[in-house]
């Protein structure tokens, strides 16, 4: 029975995926897709294509919403907006983000949230990945290239649904904690990097390689498997950064920080990102512009974040940088760590530090580093940092939610979490 709700899943996914896209270096998924799909369809190999499309869009989709829910609820970004569906998610109200698993919006869409569209991004990869493997090579155009991608990409989803999420079930199957949800995005990441290896040393096989190096390094960093986490950050190569790909074709693949920062005010840069310095000069990592108006609710001091320019700007997935935070707080040795954090300073032309390097530095530089990539707030919840509190600006009173509840989708809906279990 599992198997048909999933295959409806899967169809309905279809059913929407959206026309056009572009994935870093090979421009994979430049097809049309099929207004519907019949499930015993999905058993034609000349399917896989589309299927990987999907896949790949539903994942970048998802992404863009964790980026901007994750800014909202780590402090990087204020809602400036007067919608019940994004208000909640910067005081931390459980009720009203229990209601809701959040959706892939078009241009103008207010509501915050990935664990729905997420959770369909994992499925549809794993789901990819089963489909190609039974197919052959003669069958498929450039499957292994396929399995690699799926399973990095997969790798990707459980690592976020992990770090996130207070508890997890995978398709409707039992409760399970981070741990168990980092261990199969392990899995997923190493199997990613050996399907990759094999390919080659082509400009994709070598970029799906490193994505799942990196994530791989990340997930290892969460799990406090510090040595294998050193381990395969040294392994990833300056240069190297993996995005999610959005485009001006579609309003529904454009992305979601710039049309909720610049096209429209409906999320603002909090204070504690507004004007930052460093060595007495503009922090150059966190750009940001004080725009002297108030944002849509006519209440809150409005100011833009220059990171994404445009509807079309890439976001980071995994990349040189991440590697090289990750190496120094994972590295034991201080000469290793201080020259990995100047490392990443270099990338950005600002003087090097000096000096012992504490949790405290490094935790600062990747929360500049990594602003607006969704890791604030997987750190504050990894560093059990502290949440804001007391009352906001509008007279919201902030929650003691930190890590984001299962919502009642899948708590009504999943035997497993029924009273009792």
């Amino acid at each position: 029975m599992r198997r048909t709700v999933n295959l409806r899943r899967l169809t309905a996914a279809l059913a929407v995926a959206l026309t056009t896209t572009t994935v870093a270096c090979d421009k994979l998924l430049d097809v049309e897709n099929p207004a519907s799909v019949p499930i015993e369809a999905l058993e034609d190999p000349a399917l896989m294509q589309t299927l990987e499309s999907a896949s790949i869009q539903q994942f970048q989709c998802a992404f863009a919403n964790f980026v901007g829910t994750a800014g909202v609820l780590s402090g990087e970004y204020w809602v400036s907006s007067n919608f019940v569906d994004s208000h909640p998610w910067e005081w931390r109200g459980v009720v009203q983000i229990k209601s809701t698993g959040g959706s892939c919006p078009g241009r103008n869409a207010t509501s915050l949230g990935f664990y729905t569209p997420m959770q369909q991004a994992q499925f549809q990869l794993d789901d990819l990945f089963e489909r190609a493997s039974s197919f052959t090579d003669a069958e498929v155009p450039n499957r292994q290239r396929m399995l690699a991608e799926a399973r990095a990409y997969s790798g990707y989803a459980h690592l976020i649904l992990g770090e996130t999420m207070c508890e997890m079930a995978l398709d409707g199957g039992p409760k399970m904690t981070s741990q168990e949800v980092w261990a199969v995005a392990e899995a997923r990441f190493s199997e990613a990097i050996t399907l990759a290896t094999a390919l080659g040393t082509g400009a994709d096989a070598v970029s799906l390689k490193n994505m799942a190096i990196a994530g791989r390094a990340r997930a290892r960093l969460d799990m406090g498997k510090l040595a294998e986490a050193a381990a395969d950050a040294r392994l990833v190569p300056a240069g190297f950064v993996r995005n999610a790909e959005f485009t001006t074709a579609n309003q529904n693949r454009e992305n979601r920080i710039f049309n909720m920062t610049v096209t429209n005010r409906f999320v603002s840069v909090q204070p504690s990102y507004q004007a930052l310095t460093v060595n007495g000069a503009p922090d150059p990592r966190v750009r940001v512009q004080n725009m002297n108006v108030l944002g849509q609710d006519g209440a809150t001091p409005f100011w833009r974040q220059l990171k994404y320019t445009a509807a079309n700007s890439p976001m980071p997935i995994a990349s040189y940088a991440e590697a090289q935070l990750i190496l120094a707080e994972a590295s034991t040795d201080q000469t290793e760590k201080l020259a990995a954090l100047n490392r990443v300073r270099a990338l950005s032309s600002i003087a090097p530090l000096t000096g012992t390097v504490t949790d405290d530095i490094i935790i600062e530089e990747r929360r500049r580093q990594l602003y607006s990539e969704g890791q604030r707030y997987v750190d504050m919840l990894r560093k059990k940092l502290p949440f804001q509190s007391g009352t906001n600006r509008k007279g919201q009173t902030y929650s003691d939610l930190t890590c984001i509840p299962l919502p009642d989708v899948e708590t009504l809906n999943n035997p497993n979490f029924s009273i009792g279990n």
